[in-house]
């Protein structure tokens, strides 16, 4: 008996039959083991966001209880971003070898371990660490869930099912600021950031529980000549008649799994084009989230920790509004748009002080305009690379996001206290305008394509 059906089934190489009507795995309706793969890939990325959320806020009550200065503030702040370089760049190509399942099926664990040991922590360093560890484990998570849903995901459905990991990571990042501040309002003393800090055991644990039956992906199956257990997974998962086809019989024998592959032609152009995207999106989006109690301070806002709550729930509103459109819209159009609307939101904050109820409007709109743009993240570079490619391409694309995430946190408290926040600004704003630019002279479209068609 199968989930969805429990028909015969004829098997070939690359390749699943039925001799009765067949469906192309590309064009299945979504249904509930969809819904299960999009929940356990989606709780990855709420524990993520939750991870990188909550110590932004954490790093305010902990600054006098461990005699944090602008320096440590900034490693803090990139100390996960530094991990998740390694972690997504190294797992990428794992991936890719020994399959998405590994890693997906049981990180979880490790992040749950590393939440709960920060409780204990004593001195920065010791915290810089285990960031840094929490980091790796997260970019390990970034590379096997995004790829793993990917290959699920069907064609018709795919850009919306992938945003639900946007939305989740946007929900688990203002989740991490409500519950912050929720403690900070507990009046818990000086302890408040290690309890902030440990709660991301907590998802951790759940989303590993969510992702038992989550099997391997039958792409990475059948373009590692393994047609069989495909087989038999897509019999037990969605029916007999789901037939799948290999991207590009042989090739990834042939040539090799290497990232040389990726900075050769065709797949140059992709390859640095989705670096740029990515990179130039995330630098201001991490950045300004990490530090916006702060940010707003320095903007005269009197109660920054509110202005920073409206923050983050526009974060969470802009993740919904993009999941509705993102099957609506050209992927180039929303690329170009987005960069647009926020480098213009964010300008007047860069030059001009402004009423503290602007100020917030426009800061809170920002947040909108990058968390609906954040759901291309989880879902162009996907489409840009082949199945025996694809760990290493959103492995490498994430590594890129990551070196210029870690380089704005930790420059931005640092540029602030020295040259003014500002200057810190606008240079957010300029990173914007870059990265809208190289889209508009370079992003393809690939809104309607199949999976399998963006091989060389």
């Amino acid at each position: 008996m199968t989930e969805s059906s429990s028909q015969s089934t004829t098997s070939s190489v690359g390749r699943v039959a039925n001799p009765e009507k067949s469906v192309q795995f590309d064009d299945v309706p979504f249904g509930r083991f969809h819904l299960h793969v999009a929940v356990s890939g989606s709780g990855g990325q709420f524990s993520d966001g939750y991870i990188l959320g909550i110590v932004g806020i954490s790093l305010v009550t902990a600054t006098s209880v461990l005699g944090l200065n602008a320096i440590w503030l900034g490693l803090l702040g990139a100390a996960s971003m530094l991990g998740l370089l390694v972690g997504s760049l190294f797992s990428g190509y794992l991936i890719d070898r020994i399959g998405r399942r590994p890693i997906f099926a049981f990180d979880m664990i490790v992040l749950a371990i590393l939440s709960l040991v920060q409780f204990w922590v004593a001195a920065p360093w010791q915290l810089f660490v285990l960031r840094l560890l929490l980091g790796v484990v997260l970019g390990a998570d970034y590379a096997a869930s995004k790829t793993l849903v990917s290959e699920f995901a069907p064609r018709q459905t795919r850009g919306r099912m992938m945003s639900l990991l946007a939305l989740s990571w946007a929900a688990g990042y203002a989740a991490a600021y409500l519950v912050g501040y929720f403690i900070v309002s507990l009046d818990v003393g000086d302890g408040a950031w290690r309890w902030m800090l440990a709660s991301s055991a907590v998802p951790a644990v759940a989303i590993l529980l969510a992702r038992i039956g989550i099997p391997e992906s039958p792409r990475w199956l059948v373009a590692k000549g393994r047609a069989q257990e495909a087989t038999a997974i897509l019999q037990v998962k969605l029916g007999s008649h789901v037939t799948i086809g290999a991207d590009a019989p042989g090739r990834a024998k042939e040539n090799g799994n290497t990232f040389r592959r990726l900075f050769q032609p065709p797949l140059r152009r992709r390859t640095i084009l989705i670096c740029v995207f990515y990179a130039c999106h995330i630098m201001p989006y991490f950045a300004l989230s990490t530090f916006s109690p702060r940010i707003l301070k320095a903007l005269g806002v009197s109660d920054p920790y509110f202005g920073g709550a409206i923050y983050n729930l526009l974060l969470l509103a802009g993740a919904v509004v993009g999941m509705l459109v993102i099957d609506r819209i050209a992927r180039r159009s929303f690329l170009v748009g987005s960069f647009a609307a926020s480098a213009v939101l964010l300008f007047p904050l860069s030059v001009l002080n402004l009423p503290t109820s602007v100020t917030i409007a426009l800061f809170a709109v920002l947040a909108f305009a990058l968390s609906a743009r954040d759901t291309l993240a989880f879902i162009y570079p996907q489409e840009l690379f082949p199945t025996d490619l694809r760990g290493t391409g959103v492995g490498t694309a994430v590594a890129a996001s990551r070196v210029g995430a870690s380089i704005s946190t930790f420059l931005l408290p640092v540029v602030s206290e020295f040259l003014g926040i500002h200057v810190a600004m606008l240079a957010c704003v300029v990173v914007l305008v870059l990265g809208g630019g190289a889209c508009y002279f370079y992003a393809p479209e690939t809104g309607k394509s199949r999976l399998g068609a963006t091989n060389e």
